[in-house]
Formats: structure tokens, C-alpha cells, sequence
């Protein structure tokens, strides 16, 4: 039997890790990066590329989207919201260069739609593409094998129900394909495409105040999303935790005058799989586990709660600043960093950028873009 070793810009990889939990790549000596951009003290799961924050607008706020305004983003951050979209249907189209400063070939791209039905009901649709790049392989003899591009994506379908005119509930339905093998020696080690159904629960909150004599909003999110089967890459290897993971936001607008809009988010994130490597448990054990299992007790705990401040400034509803900052603890993922963003409207469309400036010297996630464009059809023409 033939062994192979992988190759290419992440660094030479053993083809019997590559197709475990993520898809990892040894950085600066002993550091391990995750595709999310997390180190080797972040929590382990299958398929972190679920994690990614798709869009520019939250991406440019500090990753922040659970209660901002809706859009047909909210595909992603909050389902919920989609009752609450302006007009009949909404469009997203997101694309971003991911970890160039590792690699200059991985990236994400992201679609999403929504349609009301009727005042009440809206249903929704997003396809994740999460593209790893082009491998090559060779045997140990150093012979060429072939090429190969492993990618992973998810495909969605969400149903939001508004109930009165301040509140929401959503469910989403989720089918995960992650392939990181190619047939060229996937059969040599019975290793397969690894695959998962995950559903999102998630509810949203809006009501209209005065504050300090301004008309303003303040809206309440939640979204437990990722709760689904195990995935496993051979018939009977192990089975890993899909990256179950629960985001708490809250947003707060004031309309300063008829034309400056201000709002502040704040996004709280905790992934609800086990800590460490326990993946024999099932996954109800796993989410009521990660409450109690940190090492350290209740500080661990908080150290695994991400946070996600973030504001959008809006000008006569046609330019948009955005700027937020992301914090993990660097006992759990370990990322931090500056985000800024910008956004244009004109008649339905919207074009929003957003850049993450990291302030961890060889950040992998250093200097990246994401790029989105929204249209809004049948909603108000400003």
C-alpha cells in the first residue's frame, strides 16, 4: 500500500490528520491555525468555516449581527430577522479572500435570499462555499500524484414567523458537505467526504424608543445555531461535534436628526461543544457539558465567551462607517483584532467593504477584505 503526503502553502501535512477535526496548518514553529483563524487553544470541532462571518457589514462592526437591522444577511446571524426585512425580497452576494496572509488561494463566498410570503412569514435560502485551495500531492518518494482542491459548504433553508409587530422566531435547516480528500487516496485509507444535517433555533426583539429626546430602537437577538449529528471522514472513524455555537446580541439606534443614524451592537459568542477532546458523548451531553467542563471552573467558562462590540454610522441612509473590535481569550481561539467597514446605497442596491486590522503580529487573519453586495427588491427608495 502506497502512503502519501500532502503539500502545498499550508505546510506538509500527513494525510491521516488532514482529515480530522478542521483543517489545520502549523504556523511559526508549534502554532496551529484553524480555518477560522483560531490557534490550537480554540475549542475543537469539525468544520469551523461555519464560524467565518460571511458578510461586510458585520464584518466591519467587530463580527456584530445578531440584533443589527435586517437584510438577507440575517441568513446568518439571526433567522428570526428575516420577519422583519424591508420589501418583498432581498438578495446577498458575499465573496472574501481568506488567510492570504498564509495562503493565496483559500477563500469564502456566501449567497443568500429571503422572500416574504406574507406580512408574517419569510422564508429564506444561503450556500456557503468555503474553497481550501489547490494541493498537491506526492508520494515519499517525492513523485507528483495529482492535484486536488478539498472544499467544504453548506446549504440552508430558514422559515421566520413575526408575532405582533416587536417580535420574532426563526428555525433553520442545514445540510453540511466537508471533502478534504481526493479519490486519488481517499480509498487507500477509506477515508470520504464527511457530512452532517445541523438546525438553528433563534429569536429577535425589537421596540421603538425615545432616547434623550431622539426617536431610536433597540433590538435583542439570540441564535443557537449548528445543533446537528456528528460528521466523521471514514465509515467507522470518529464522529466530531459540529461547531454547535450560541450568539446573544443586542443593538441600540438613535436617529441623532433627520439625516445621522448611529447605532451600537454588541455581539456575546460561546460555542456549545465540550471542551478538550471528548467526542465519545452525545451531542445534548456535549451542549449541557460546555457550561461546566473549562478548566478553572467558572473563569474558564467566561474565557470562552467571545465579544463583539461594534458601530454603524449612517448618513441620510446612503453612506455608511463602520468600525468594531473582536476578542477572544488567548486561552480559547485566541483571536483579537480592529475591524472597519464602509457601505453605499443607491436605489435597492447596497455595496459594503469591511478590513480586518489585526493586532497580533503574523495575525493569519492580517489585512483581510470582504466584499458584499445586497439588493433590496420592493423595498423603500431613499
Amino acid at each position: 500500500m502506497k502512503f502519501f503526503k500532502i503539500f502545498n502553502k499550508f505546510a506538509a501535512l500527513s494525510f491521516l490528520i488532514l482529515p480530522t477535526v478542521g483543517y489545520s496548518q502549523s504556523v511559526g514553529g508549534n502554532s496551529v491555525i484553524n480555518p477560522n483563524g483560531t490557534n490550537s487553544t480554540a475549542t475543537p470541532t469539525a468544520v469551523p468555516f461555519l464560524l467565518i462571518s460571511p458578510d461586510s457589514r458585520s464584518g466591519g462592526m467587530g463580527e456584530a449581527g445578531v440584533a443589527v437591522s435586517p437584510d438577507a444577511n440575517a441568513n446568518f446571524w439571526n433567522p428570526s430577522k428575516l420577519a422583519f426585512i424591508e420589501g418583498d425580497d432581498a438578495f446577498a452576494a458575499s465573496y472574501s479572500p481568506w488567510l492570504r496572509s498564509l495562503v493565496p488561494d483559500v477563500s469564502l463566498s456566501y449567497l443568500s435570499y429571503a422572500h416574504k410570503i406574507d406580512d408574517r412569514n419569510t422564508f429564506g435560502a444561503s450556500i456557503r462555499y468555503f474553497n481550501l485551495g489547490t494541493i498537491v500531492g506526492t508520494d515519499y518518494q517525492q513523485q507528483f500524484q495529482g492535484n486536488y482542491t478539498p472544499n467544504e459548504f453548506s446549504i440552508d433553508a430558514s422559515f421566520a414567523r413575526k408575532f405582533g409587530d416587536s417580535f420574532s422566531l426563526g428555525l433553520t435547516l442545514r445540510y453540511i458537505n466537508s471533502n478534504l480528500t481526493s479519490s486519488a487516496f481517499s480509498s487507500a485509507y477509506q477515508a470520504k467526504p464527511g457530512s452532517a444535517i445541523g438546525a438553528d433555533i433563534s429569536l429577535f426583539y425589537k421596540k421603538t424608543t425615545q432616547q434623550f429626546g431622539k426617536d431610536g430602537v433597540f433590538a435583542f437577538g439570540v441564535n443557537m445555531s449548528n445543533i446537528g449529528t456528528k460528521l466523521s471522514y471514514s465509515t467507522n472513524g470518529t464522529k466530531y461535534f459540529l461547531p454547535a455555537n450560541l450568539k446573544i446580541g443586542i443593538a441600540n439606534t438613535i436617529n441623532l436628526d433627520e439625516t445621522n443614524q448611529l447605532t451600537f451592537a454588541l455581539d456575546l459568542n460561546k460555542l456549545l461543544v465540550p471542551s478538550g477532546s471528548q467526542q465519545d458523548i452525545s451531542v445534548p451531553s456535549g451542549i449541557f457539558s460546555s457550561f461546566s467542563d473549562a478548566p478553572g471552573g467558572l473563569k474558564g467558562e467566561l474565557q470562552k465567551i467571545s465579544i463583539s462590540p461594534g458601530l454603524e454610522y449612517w448618513y441620510n441612509k446612503l453612506f455608511a462607517l463602520r468600525a468594531g473590535y473582536y476578542y477572544q481569550n488567548p486561552n480559547n481561539g485566541g483571536l483579537h483584532y480592529l475591524t472597519l467597514g464602509t457601505g453605499f446605497k443607491y436605489d435597492v442596491f447596497g455595496f459594503d467593504f469591511s478590513y480586518i486590522a489585526a493586532s497580533q503580529q503574523n495575525s493569519p487573519l492580517a489585512n483581510t477584505l470582504r466584499f458584499t453586495v445586497v439588493v433590496n427588491f420592493g423595498a423603500n427608495k431613499k
